[in-house]
């Protein structure tokens, strides 16, 4: 029994374990390797470099006029939680309170969704999975009525896996918070538009900052009661699971477009002593260096979103990596939505077009990515002892032509079938 079982976890060790050879590699963090090898073993990169041999029992995969990249990382979506936004009962995205910190977007997370495939199929290997809809849930304008303020823990999780537990690289790699602003007009289906005197709408901020600065303060307190550890001290899960964001392991994901929720957002988290993520941004205006300067890193929004304001640059989201870049700031891409996670090297792409440095896009899609939600010390990037996350294609992925040949996941060789790649053979072979 005991040779059976030594045998079988050979066996599946070998069938993670492989020699890629004569490729052109990119590590991100390091100088492009013409005709390299990369030795993946035990799900791991064990060697990378040129006339690597390959151990006993060692699979071969010739790529003779192909890349090998990191697999890229989508900064924001809902795949595992969101199937089909239109019909609810497909979507596990609304909780009910105003303050959930504990509520956890992993563990709600469907291993089978059709969003994991049709996003590896492009070279996706990771995706950060927020527990709701970013900022107000229905762009700039939208409604907040009846929505969290502390809305709960995103997790990173990779795009293979049988359980939530096999996906998870980090089951709280951030904790979202719909920050309070100033809504003067707003959207809501079926009332429309309405519209809201200023004195109202201030009246409106200032009580929801109250909440959450007291909700902060409250966190504090049941800290420095659990340190004391009181004779009678009672654990809170809601409080409980605030304590990594007040330790400053995990940060606070806060949605903010303009300058003026940039700085009361960068604001907010200097007063608390915590960390910060800001989700979205548009127009940075004055607070561009001060974000180089505190170090907060950037998701940016999607550049095809159409200008914000009416006499703002027409190439005004193309042009913000290159501008973020320019600026010393770090940041990362992210599509915000499931359908059209597979865009995410395009969106780069379009970047790279508007100025952005081609290492510096491939940086925020890699590596840059994984160090902003604290796990750059496992992917994100080709180096030795790293988990053996990338992608083999026939040419640069950020264009659209280019085809993505393999994808490996922890060492494993992924399938790239999806829905869409089945009912493409289904119709083409249609009599």
């Amino acid at each position: 029994m005991k040779y059976s079982l030594l045998l079988i976890a050979a066996l599946a060790s070998a069938q993670d374990s492989y020699l890629i050879r004569n490729a052109t590699i990119h590590p991100v963090t390091g100088p492009e390797i013409a005709n390299g090898s990369l030795l993946i073993e035990n799900g791991k990169i064990t060697g990378i470099g040129a006339k690597l041999v390959a151990p006993k029992g060692v699979k071969i995969v010739e790529a003779k006029g192909m890349h090998a990249w990191p697999g890229m990382i989508n900064c924001a979506t809902q795949i595992g939680i969101s199937e089909v936004s239109s019909v609810r009962e497909t979507n596990d995205t609304n909780e009910i309170g105003e303050f959930i910190p504990q509520v956890r977007a992993v563990v709600a997370v469907n291993p089978e969704t059709e969003h994991i495939p049709v996003a590896r199929a492009n070279g996706l290997t990771a995706v950060l999975t927020l527990p709701a809809a970013i900022a107000t849930g229905g762009g700039p304008g939208a409604s907040t009525a009846g929505q969290s303020i502390v809305r709960g823990q995103a997790a990173m999780l990779r795009l293979d896996g049988w359980t939530w537990e096999d996906l998870a690289l980090s089951q709280s790699a951030g904790m979202l918070v719909r920050f309070p602003a100033i809504q003067t007009v707003t959207f809501a289906f079926p009332a429309g538009r309405t519209e809201v005197p200023y004195a109202e709408a201030k009246r409106r901020y200032d009580g929801e900052m109250r909440k959450i600065d007291e909700f902060f303060e409250k966190c504090r307190r049941y800290q420095q009661a659990k340190k004391a550890a009181t004779p009678n001290f009672q654990a809170d899960v809601q409080l409980e699971a605030m304590l990594p964001v007040l330790e400053g392991r995990t940060p606070l994901l806060i949605a903010a477009q303009r300058e003026r929720g940039i700085r009361e957002a960068i604001d907010f988290c200097e007063k608390h002593k915590v960390k910060l993520v800001l989700m979205d941004v548009r127009k940075p205006g004055a607070q561009l260096a001060r974000l180089a300067e505190k170090k907060i890193p950037v998701i940016v929004g999607q550049p095809t979103d159409l200008p914000m304001d009416e006499d703002d640059d027409y190439d005004a989201a193309y042009a913000l990596p290159a501008v973020l870049h320019k600026a010393g700031v770090k940041f990362a891409f992210a599509t915000y939505d499931n359908q059209f996670a597979r865009n995410l090297p395009f969106e780069a792409g379009y970047a790279v077009a508007y100025g952005l440095p081609m290492d510096a896009a491939w940086k925020a899609l890699t590596i840059d990515a994984a160090e902003i939600f604290g796990v750059g010390e496992m992917t994100g990037s080709l180096e030795k002892g790293k988990s053996a996350d990338l992608l083999l294609s026939d040419g640069d992925p950020l264009e659209v032509r280019t085809q993505i040949k393999m994808l490996f996941i922890r060492g494993k060789n992924v399938s790239l079938e999806n829905r869409q790649t089945r009912l493409y053979q289904k119709y083409l072979a249609r009599p």
